[in-house]
């Protein structure tokens, strides 16, 4: 049985500007994706029957706990296949085997990555040979972050996040992720944000020059002091314990850290990779989180291997 093997990086991001909540229950983001080689696998196997199924395995430090991750109709990377299937007027199903090192929700768009993985897999499997604006279209039905991961790289986000434009970054940036015990619900932060803002609505969002000529200049320790995330202050007040990370990074002189999007994975800047070695060693032997993941950007996006 033929199969297809795909690579994805997790995302960060290094702004997050968060607007007032939309009727249509979004919020617009104006933000600077950065994907990173930390990198789920999603293997596509041809299958007799139309069925799409999906089987993960974890990968990484069994000292923290795993949230789970759905393996039915819900997971994204099923959605995503379907989404592709449906459109191309495809009759075949596949088998989606998962091999998981980006944290469950953990803030750094696992599941979405996983979406950006499967429409790549299936692609290649089935031969629906979707152009590269297709898969982007589908991409944008299943989810803010997906599109991005298609792209990779360094990218603005704009709208609620899908609208992706490529950003000029210089240099390779070298960072450690501080990985919480368990996850943290992306809504019910942002249910925290908007109950933070109740009184004064936030105003328009927007991505801070300064953020802009770090990247352009590959400047880590401009970057560091631009870093910026609206939704931090919510993730803190749900999980206070974080608080304690972003003070073991700062008394290392990490260049930078910040909650990752909701949270609760903490990302630390480092100077270059013996520095990313020294922060990690730091954060374990703090016990202020249950794994420091060493990992440099940016990345390819979701690719064939």
């Amino acid at each position: 049985m033929r199969t297809t093997t795909v690579r994805v990086p997790a995302k960060i991001n290094l702004c997050l500007g968060v607007g007032p909540r939309r009727d249509d229950g979004y919020h617009p983001l104006a933000t600077v994706y950065q994907a990173v080689d930390l990198c789920d696998e999603v293997r596509a196997t041809e299958v007799k029957d139309g069925a799409v199924t999906v089987s993960v395995q974890f990968a990484g430090d069994e000292r923290r706990e795993q949230a789970p991750v759905p393996t039915g109709p819900d997971n994204l990377a099923v959605k995503a296949a379907c989404a592709l299937r449906d459109a191309f007027g495809i009759e075949a199903g596949a088998g989606l085997a998962i091999r998981k090192a980006i944290p469950v929700m953990g803030g750094m768009a696992g599941g979405s990555a996983d979406a950006a993985a499967a429409l790549v897999a299936c692609d290649a499997l089935w031969g629906t040979k979707a152009t590269r604006g297709e898969l982007e279209e589908i991409a944008a039905t299943l989810g803010s972050d997906v599109p991005f991961l298609l792209h990779g790289g360094t990218a603005l986000g704009a709208g609620r996040g899908e609208e992706v434009s490529p950003v000029l970054a210089r240099g390779r940036f070298h960072w450690v992720f501080a990985i919480a015990d368990r996850g943290l619900s992306t809504a019910e932060v942002y249910a925290r944000y908007d109950e933070m803002h109740a009184e004064s609505p936030p105003p328009a969002p927007h991505v801070p020059q300064a953020l802009l000529t770090a990247l352009a200049a590959g400047d880590a320790a401009a970057l560091g002091n631009a870093l910026s995330n609206d939704l931090q202050k919510a993730s803190l007040d749900l999980r206070p314990e974080l608080s304690r990370v972003l003070e073991v990074a700062g008394e290392a002189d990490a260049l930078g850290a910040l909650v990752s999007g909701s949270g609760p994975t903490v990302m630390v800047l480092a100077e270059d990779p013996s520095h990313s070695e020294e922060l990690a060693g730091l954060l374990l032997r703090s016990g202020a989180c249950a794994d420091a993941v060493q990992a440099s950007g940016p990345e390819p996006g979701a690719h064939l291997i």
